[in-house]
C-alpha cells in the first residue's frame, strides 16, 4: 500500500535462483511502482556476493538518475 500511494523510485536486483526469496516475489514491485528499475540476475540468494560489481554499477546508475 505504501508503494502504491507514495511511488518512491526503486531499484530491484533479484537472484532468479534464490530459494529463500523466490523470483516470483520480485514481480509485484513492477505492478505497484511506476518508477522501478528491475533486474533479475542469474544468481541465487547471495546475488551481491556473486554479482557485486554488476549490482554496484546498477546502483550507481540508478542513483545518478533518481537522486537530485
Amino acid at each position: 500500500a505504501y508503494f502504491r500511494e507514495h511511488q518512491p523510485p526503486a531499484l530491484i536486483t533479484w537472484g532468479e535462483h534464490d530459494y529463500i526469496f523466490p523470483a516470483d516475489g520480485a514481480y509485484p514491485y513492477q505492478r505497484d511502482l511506476k518508477n522501478v528499475e528491475f533486474h533479475l540476475l542469474n544468481a541465487g540468494h547471495f546475488a551481491l556476493e556473486d554479482h557485486g560489481q554488476d549490482i554496484a554499477r546498477l546502483i550507481d546508475g540508478f542513483l545518478s538518475k533518481n537522486i537530485r
